[in-house]
């Protein structure tokens, strides 16, 4: 076991013990974390670090907890939010550089009323700029990777550096960044003059379509799995007549079937067993394997 968990107590403004991870995903599931702390600065970031790697302390960082699975057991050791603190932006002719802890929509958004477009793909991407670059997200054909141009991390000896998109070995859903231990600080994206209203009437007609086949009314994480080549994973597991089965309170939803919601109380177990007994179903019936595009964190027990 490490070191007494209060050495945090006064390295970020916030430091919480024992903090349910459901506060934090917006499938509104997972477990506690042992320590939970919301740096304000690069500064709070590097003390942190300095201390979860000096003490063996694991260490996760957290956006808004999309795309995200956190086990009922919790997360043992520190996990690191980046929010409030990080959402600045700085917009230089076609180059946009926006902190890490900023929502990819808003993001979006801004750049679209700057007359910037390269971004209008993650309007519907529930998650942070720093969580959309680390899995490489997407929708409509595009890619993170397609508009970044480089990102600045904090790289677990405390140097601040910059990486290309070349560096970064992106591919779907995942690049190298996953499991480097760095923390993205911010991104600059290459984006392209455009007319406003062009931008907005586009974005419009996809918010229009996600409202008329998703399931937004329920806390969820998005896609479950990735779509097989030439094909896609909500098609296979509607047909495999799975939309609407429900264990407990998780349920692959009857709108949009690549989507598990929350009912109220699912628990990461319970979405877990679903997730598998589709996977079963869609390879019984179809001899394709479904690959979670859901990253799944935590332990399946709490610490006694």
């Amino acid at each position: 076991m490490y070191p007494n968990p209060s050495i945090f107590a006064n390295v970020a403004s916030a430091v919480v013990y024992h903090e349910p991870m459901a506060k934090h995903t917006t499938w509104r599931i997972g477990g506690p974390a042992d320590i939970l702390a919301i740096p304000e600065d690069i500064s709070q970031i590097e003390e942190l670090l300095r201390l979860a790697i000096g003490h063996q302390i694991p260490y996760f960082v957290l956006g808004r907890g999309s795309n995200l699975l956190v086990r009922d057991g919790g997360i043992r050791g520190l996990v690191i939010k980046l929010g409030e603190a990080f959402s600045g932006y700085a917009i230089d002719g076609n180059e946009m550089t926006v902190k890490s802890g900023r929502t990819i929509v808003s993001t979006a958004h801004v750049a679209m009323k700057n007359g910037l477009s390269g971004l209008e793909f993650a309007t519907g991407i529930p998650g942070t700029v720093g969580g959309a670059v680390v899995m490489n997200a997407g929708a409509h054909g595009s890619e993170m990777k397609d508009v970044l141009k480089w990102v600045q991390v904090l790289t677990p000896g405390g140097e601040v550096k910059f990486r290309s998109v070349g560096e970064l070995d992106f591919h779907y859903r995942s690049s190298a960044l996953r499991d480097s231990g760095d923390v993205v600080l911010s991104a600059t994206f290459a984006l392209a003059s455009d007319n406003v209203e062009e931008m907005l009437a586009k974005v419009k007609r996809w918010s229009m379509r996600r409202q008329a086949t998703q399931p937004l009314s329920f806390p969820s994480c998005g896609s479950v799995f990735r779509n097989p080549a030439g094909d896609h994973a909500a098609r296979l597991i509607e047909v495999a007549g799975l939309k609407g089965k429900r264990i407990g309170d998780a349920m692959i939803s009857d709108l949009h079937a690549n989507f598990i919601v929350n009912l109220g109380h699912a628990s990461a177990e319970e979405v877990m067993a679903l997730m598998e007994y589709a996977k079963q179903q869609v390879l019984w019936q179809f001899g394709i394997e479904l690959i979670p595009e859901v990253r799944l964190v935590g332990e399946d027990e709490a610490r006694g």
